[in-house]
């Protein structure tokens, strides 16, 4: 079943999602200058944290829109282009369709 398949990648794009946003938010202001800044080898391990992230979180929502049946490069461009936001959105839109798709099933 594709549903059941996709609720892996969904998981692992969520979490990296999550990290990446951490990981940006160590850059911003208020950390920034009481923590990120402090240290060369924290400012370099979250711009690595961030990189790996979300080339990670593209992976992950590539694989899953696979898994869905949907087509992969139109969700991971649109994920891209639209950080974070569509890449919130379609986790939730993914999940409200894997839900449809299971009660369907039954």
């Amino acid at each position: 079943m594709q549903v059941a398949r996709a609720q892996q990648p969904i998981a692992a794009a969520a979490v990296t999602l999550v990290l990446w946003i951490f990981g940006v938010a160590s850059f911003l202001p208020p950390l920034f200058q009481k923590y990120t800044s402090q240290s060369v080898l924290l400012i370099i391990a979250a711009g690595i944290g961030i990189f790996v992230c979300l080339v990670l979180h593209l992976i992950f929502i590539g694989i899953a829109a696979r898994r869905l049946g949907r087509s992969p490069v139109l969700w991971v461009l649109v994920s891209l282009l639209f950080l974070p936001l569509a890449s919130i959105i379609g986790l939730i839109l993914f999940e409200w369709f894997s839900e449809e798709q299971k009660q369907a099933a039954a």
